[in-house]
C-alpha cells in the first residue's frame, strides 16, 4: 500500500481486502485534473496566509503543472495502489518536492476536494454534452432539409394515422433534443462548485478570506453553506436525470429509425458502417449500433435509480456512500456522448426508400382526416356527423374489399346523402 492521507491514530494496518475494496482510484483518477485545479487554488491561499513561502508555493505549483500537463494531454498514469485520486496526486507532488509536499493538504478534507471535483466534472462534461448534442439536431435538420418535400405515413398507436412531412417527423426529435439542452443550460446556470468546506464546517477564517480575495470573479465560489457543500449530490442526480432523459430520446430515435428500416416497412435505408451482419445468414444487415443506443437506457436509468437510493437514508453530512455517485455519473456521461458523437455522423447516412414510402401513402385510411375536414368546411356537416359517416365509409370499403376511390355513386350515397363521386375524386386523387 502507499502512503495515505490519514493514519496517525490507528495502530493496526489496513486489512488489505478491505483496502482494495475500498479505494477509488481505479475510477475516481478521471477526477485528476479538477483535483489539481482545487490543490492549486489552495496553495495560493496557503502562500496569502503566510504558511507557505512563495519559493514553495512556486515549487509546488510546478509539479502539480507538470502532473496537469500529463493529463490533459492523456500521458497521466494513476497509480492503482492509492487510495483515491487525491493520495495519488499527493504521492507524485512528494515525488517531485519531498517533504514540502506535506504542507499540500494543509487544513483541507478530501470532502471538500471530491465535491469540488464533482461539480467540475459536471461542469465540463455538461458543457460538452451540449456541443455534442447541437451538432447532432444540426445533423437532423440536414437529413431534414434534404428531404423536406418528402411526406411519409404518420402513425398514432403504431397503426398509420395521417400524412406528414418527413421534415417534421424529424423535427420532433430536434425539439426534443433542443429542449434537453435548455435543461442543459439551466443545469449549469445553477451549478456552484465550491471550494472552503473543510471536513464539514468550512475553512479557517484566514483561510476563507485569502480564498475569496483570490476567486474574486472566478466561477468558483465560498459555499454558502459548508455543512451542505460536502454532503450534497443533488447536483449528480440532476446531471443522471437530464442524461437519462436525453437517453430516452435517444432510445425512442433509435427504435423508430430501427422499426422504419425493417422490410415490412422499408421506409429508411441505414448507413452499412454503422451496421452489422450475421455470422449464419449471409443476407442481414442489423441496425446493431441503434439496438445498443436502445439498450444502454437500462443503464442509463439504473445509474440515476442508484444514486437516488444510494443518497435516501443518508444522515448529514458526509458519509463514504457517497464515493457510489462517481461510477455511475462517469458512465452515463461517456455511454451519451459516444452515443452522440456516433449518431451525428450516422444520420448524414440515412437515406429515404421513396418507393416504399410512395406504397404506403396509397393507404386511403391515410387520407380519413382530410375527407371529414372536407365534409365540415365545405358541406356544413356537423364534426360528430362527419366522422360517422368517414367511419362507415372505411367500414365498407374493409368488408367489400373496395378501394375507396372506385366505390360506385350509388353506394356511396347509401352510406350518405353527403358523399358523392365528385367528393371522392376529389380527397382521393
Amino acid at each position: 500500500m502507499t502512503k495515505k492521507l490519514w493514519g496517525g491514530r490507528f495502530k493496526k494496518k489496513t486489512d488489505p481486502d478491505f483496502f482494495e475494496f475500498q479505494k477509488s482510484i481505479q475510477y475516481d483518477y478521471k477526477l485528476a485534473k479538477y483535483d489539481i485545479y482545487h490543490s492549486q487554488v489552495h496553495i495560493k491561499a496557503l502562500k496569502a496566509a503566510g504558511m507557505l513561502t512563495l519559493a514553495e508555493a512556486k515549487r509546488i505549483d510546478t509539479a502539480l503543472n507538470h502532473i496537469l500537463v500529463q493529463v490533459l494531454s492523456g500521458g497521466f498514469k494513476p497509480d492503482l495502489s492509492c487510495e483515491d485520486i487525491h493520495t495519488d496526486i499527493q504521492n507524485k507532488v512528494e515525488k517531485a518536492v519531498g517533504k514540502l509536499a506535506a504542507k499540500l493538504h494543509t487544513f483541507r478534507s478530501r470532502n471538500d476536494q471530491v465535491a469540488f471535483d464533482t461539480r467540475y466534472y459536471c461542469e465540463d462534461t455538461m458543457k460538452s454534452t451540449a456541443t455534442l448534442l447541437k451538432t447532432l439536431i444540426l445533423s437532423l435538420e440536414s437529413l431534414a432539409d434534404k428531404y423536406k418535400g418528402s411526406l411519409i405515413p404518420g402513425y398514432t398507436h403504431t397503426q398509420r394515422a395521417q400524412v406528414v412531412y418527413f421534415k417534421d417527423y424529424l423535427g420532433a426529435f430536434s425539439l426534443m433534443l433542443g429542449n434537453d439542452c435548455q435543461r442543459i443550460d439551466k443545469f449549469l446556470k445553477g451549478n456552484s462548485i465550491c471550494i472552503g468546506s473543510g471536513a464539514l464546517a468550512g475553512q479557517y477564517s484566514f483561510l476563507l478570506d485569502k480564498y475569496k480575495k483570490i476567486l474574486k470573479g472566478s466561477k468558483i465560489k465560498i459555499p454558502e453553506n459548508s455543512l451542505e457543500n460536502v454532503s450534497n449530490r443533488d447536483f449528480v442526480i440532476e446531471a443522471l436525470s437530464i442524461l437519462s432523459i436525453l437517453q430516452m430520446h435517444l432510445s425512442r430515435l433509435a427504435e423508430d429509425f430501427i422499426l422504419y428500416s425493417t422490410k415490412e416497412f422499408n421506409y429508411l435505408d441505414l448507413p452499412e458502417e454503422f451496421c452489422t451482419g450475421s455470422s449464419l445468414m449471409p443476407h442481414k444487415k442489423n441496425p446493431d449500433f441503434l439496438e445498443l443506443v436502445r439498450g444502454y437506457t437500462g443503464r442509463i436509468y439504473g445509474n440515476l435509480i442508484s444514486v437516488l437510493t444510494m443518497m435516501k437514508g443518508l444522515p448529514l453530512t458526509y458519509n463514504r456512500d457517497m464515493q457510489l455517485d462517481k461510477e455511475p455519473l462517469f458512465s452515463s456521461v461517456e455511454i451519451v456522448q459516444g452515443e452522440l458523437k456516433i449518431l451525428a455522423r450516422f444520420i448524414k447516412g440515412i437515406k429515404l426508400n421513396k418507393a416504399a414510402i410512395d406504397r404506403a401513402l396509397e393507404d386511403e385510411s391515410l387520407y380519413a382526416m382530410k375527407l371529414m375536414e372536407y365534409l365540415v368546411r365545405e358541406k356544413k356537416v356537423a364534426f360528430k356527423d362527419a366522422h360517422d359517416i368517414v367511419g362507415k365509409l372505411i367500414r365498407y370499403s374493409e368488408e367489400n374489399d373496395r378501394k375507396i376511390k372506385d366505390i360506385e355513386a350509388g353506394s356511396l350515397k347509401k352510406i350518405s346523402p353527403h358523399l358523392d363521386r365528385k367528393i371522392i375524386e376529389r380527397v382521393f386523387r
